[in-house]
This record gives structure tokens, sequence and C-alpha cells, in this order.
């Protein structure tokens, strides 16, 4: 392994940068949207230039980062963790989600309540995103509101923010809590509120509920990433994209901004193989992919090691072959089961090429120095306790690359890019407190918080 990594190349602003393609895109996206949808959506139209709307945007910014070798493939990193108020990819769909709801207030006065399910990074990110829009002028903060709802097991996660701190937004933004055994319960809670609440909020208050939780809304932005990719990196035949995943919502906009790229100028991008990298919570993207099922009786069997206590297998490289426990959690960030999106990506790897792999925490651990190391001269910084980290994506994209590799699992001849969509630490953030959440058992529940949200926008 080489010793040092070459300085990154930024795109300091990637919306900014690409807003006229951007728009093209959602001009096809529109176009191509069912017309007898009966969810509330803005059309995929974005705000008309200016200041105000460049600052909004300001914290898109995307970096390619070349990374020492490693048993003779090139490596890059790509890094997606440029707003410092996430350290996560999210601020790109966030940012945009955020920018059509501005352009439908203006565009017809209409308030917008945005209710979002998020195992935690997309309700830190679009929370963000709308109080942004707030400081920048764009709305003010009884025009566009947002409810959030994450799993109990996230909340350590959850940034605080003048969301949250200041009591007025506070009370107008719900962040809202649900305990369940099962994290992913939180998408059926927000997802049934809206559907049964959504036309009585219209009807009496004037409010557009909006549920953000849709892949069209998330691929619009991640188009940018092949936008970047053109620009940013020398051309090749083919080119592995390695990705922490959940329901890979990035790389199927990654897909997406390849073949619009395509059809705007003719010019072709690397072929993409995409590797995906899942945690043994949630291997379901990797099961279908391997096995055309999400169904988890076709994972390998785990046995106790009596000398050191781990969890071992030597049957299927594609899974982690040491773990503290088959079923743990390595970050709850990635709670999706049987994710819907495995209809669309599998076939894609499977006429591209790529594949997948799962990841444990004894592995990430057991490579921890050795990433922070690959990672030494990229703008991101990996703290020297693990156990400071509280967002692990990135190290479990390189820890499965660094594995796929020495199985011989990747792609022959291809260069890396890993997709960086996630890393920060204790430092980077404050958790909310217990205080500035709300709690929500059932659809009742929640629809109590947003009453009294809407109600209190309303008694300005």
């Amino acid at each position: 392994m080489a010793s040092t990594a070459v300085s990154p190349t930024v795109l300091k602003s990637a919306l900014v940068h690409y807003y006229e393609e951007l728009q093209e895109a959602l001009a096809v996206l529109e176009h191509h949207r069912a017309d007898n949808a009966d969810a509330f959506s803005p059309a995929f139209r974005l705000p008309d230039p200016g200041p105000a709307l460049e600052e909004f945007l300001s914290v898109s910014g995307i970096g390619v980062a070349e990374l020492p070798g490693y048993r003779g493939r090139v490596l890059r990193l790509l890094d997606l963790m440029g707003n410092p108020g996430t350290r996560t990819t999210k601020t790109l769909a966030s940012l945009l989600i955020v920018a059509r709801a501005v352009r439908h207030i203006t565009d017809t006065g209409e308030r917008i309540m945005i209710v979002t399910p998020s195992s935690a990074n997309k309700a830190t990110a679009l929370r963000n995103a709308v109080h942004r829009a707030i400081a920048c002028g764009l709305v003010n903060e009884h025009q566009l509101q947002i409810t959030s709802v994450v799993p109990a097991v996230s909340t350590a996660k959850l940034w605080s923010s003048p969301l949250s701190e200041d009591p007025r937004l506070r009370r107008l933004n719900p962040l809202v809590v649900h305990d369940s055994e099962e994290p992913a319960a939180v998408k059926e809670l927000a997802s049934a509120f809206a559907a049964e609440h959504a036309e009585q909020l219209h009807r009496q208050h004037g409010v557009r509920l909006w549920y953000t939780l849709d892949l069209d809304n998330y691929r619009a932005a991640d188009i940018v990433r092949a936008f970047a990719e053109r620009d940013l990196l020398p051309g090749s035949d083919s080119r592995t994209h390695v990705h922490s995943v959940s329901s890979a919502f990035g790389l199927l906009g990654h897909d997406l901004g390849r073949r619009t790229a395509a059809a705007r100028s003719g010019q072709q991008l690397p072929q993409a193989r995409y590797f995906l990298v899942q945690h043994l919570g949630t291997p379901d993207m990797v099961l279908s992919l391997r096995h055309g099922t999400h169904n988890r009786a076709n994972m390998p069997t785990y046995q106790r090691d009596p000398a050191d206590g781990l969890y071992r297998q030597d049957v299927d490289p594609h899974f982690p072959a040491t773990t503290f426990a088959p079923d743990e959690q390595l970050d709850p960030t990635f709670y999706t089961r049987r994710p819907v999106t495995s209809a669309r990506m599998d076939p894609i790897i499977a006429a591209e090429g790529g594949g997948g792999i799962v990841v444990s925490l004894h592995e990430c651990l057991s490579r921890y120095a050795e990433v922070r190391q690959l990672l030494a001269g990229t703008d991101v910084s990996l703290p020297a306790d693990p156990r400071r980290l509280r967002e692990w994506s990135l190290v479990m994209a390189v820890t499965g690359t660094l594995n796929a590799a020495d199985r011989g699992l990747l792609p022959d001849g291809d260069g890396v890019l890993i997709h960086g969509s996630g890393s920060y630490t204790d430092d980077d953030y404050t958790p909310v407190p217990e205080t500035h959440r709300c709690t929500a058992e059932d659809a009742e529940a929640l629809g109590a918080h947003v009453e009294r949200a809407v109600r209190a926008s309303a008694a300005r």
C-alpha cells in the first residue's frame, strides 16, 4: 500500500454547478411521473436562480480523492459528506426536496408540511435543509414545516439544530420518536398517517402534507454523482462503485445520472459496476442479489469458536468470516428490510456486473486502523478511537472494499470508486435531548403532534 494520497478535487457547490442539467433531468422526471397519484407531491421544478438560492445550496460540495492502491487496484473516494451540518450525502436530496417545496409555495401560496420517516440521517438532513431555507429567506417558518418520525434505537444519532433548540421552531417542526421492535415500522406509521390525514389537513388548515420517502425524490439529487464523476475523474472502460446501502437510492440515482448525461451530450460514462455493502442486521439487498429473494434462510450458519468467543463461517465469502453476533446491528442507520429497490438494482448488476458483500463490526474494527490510514490524505478525519464514531457508512464501505479485494469478489481490472455517504463522530454534533423530542405509539398520536404544529403555525 502506498503511503500518501493525492489532494482532493472539490466542487464546492455541486447543485449550483449543475443547476441547468438538474433542471433538465427534473423535467424528465416530471414528465414521466404518474398523473393519477393520489398523494401530494410538488412538481419537479426548482426556484429561479438568485443569491439566496445559491447560499441555500452552498453546502452541496462533492469531492474526489485518490487513495493509496490496494492489491494492484486504483482506489478513489467520492466524498459526498461536505455539509458540516449533516456529514452525510442526504444533504443533496434534502436540498432539492426543500427547493421544490419552496417553488410550490412561491407559485401557489400554499403552506407545506413535510412528513418523513427516517432512521436518523434523512431527518437530520431534511431538518437542516428546512432551516437553511428559512435562514436564507426563501420561505418563512409558517410556510414550510417538517415532522420527522424516527425509531427509538436511533435517537443518539439525531443532530440538534435551531429547529429543536428554538422553542418556537420546535413547536412548528416536531421530531417524533416511535418505539418498536422493528425500527422500519416508522415508515408504515408515517405512511399510514399521511394517507389518512393529508386531505383533512388541507381542507381544514390549507396545509399540503408531503410524504417525501419516494425513490424519485432521492434519485433526482443523486444524479449529480454521475455528473461529478464525468467531470472530475479520467475516463475508463468500466468502474466499480462501492456503496454502503440500505435501499441503494444513491446508486439508482447515479444510474439515472449516467443515462441522463448520455442522453444530453451523447457522451458515455464508464460502465458502472455497482457493489453493495451491507451489515448483518439488514443484508437483504445482498441476499436478493445472490439468491433472488430476501429470505434469510439463505444466510450462512455461524458457529461460535470457544477459543475466542467469535462466531465464524467459511462457506460464503460474501458474508463476514467473523462476527461478535450473527444478529448484530452494526449501525441503526441501515434499517430497511425487504427493500423494493432490489427489483431495480438486481437487473442492473446482472447486466453490467458488480456484486455485494456483508460486513461485521468485528471486521470493521479489525481493519479500522488500516481504513483510517487509507483515508488520511482526504478531507475525512476518522477518530483514533472508533468508539467515538457514530456513523459507520464510510468505514463499512472501505472495509467491504478491502475484504472483497482479498476474497476476489471485485470485478477484474476495474478502478474502484468508494461512495463516501456518511461519517461523523461525537465531536461533530450535539444529540437532540429527550426534552426536545415527542413520542408516538400510533398514527393517531402522530396526528396529534402534526395538528398542534399546524395550529401553532396558523396562530402567528
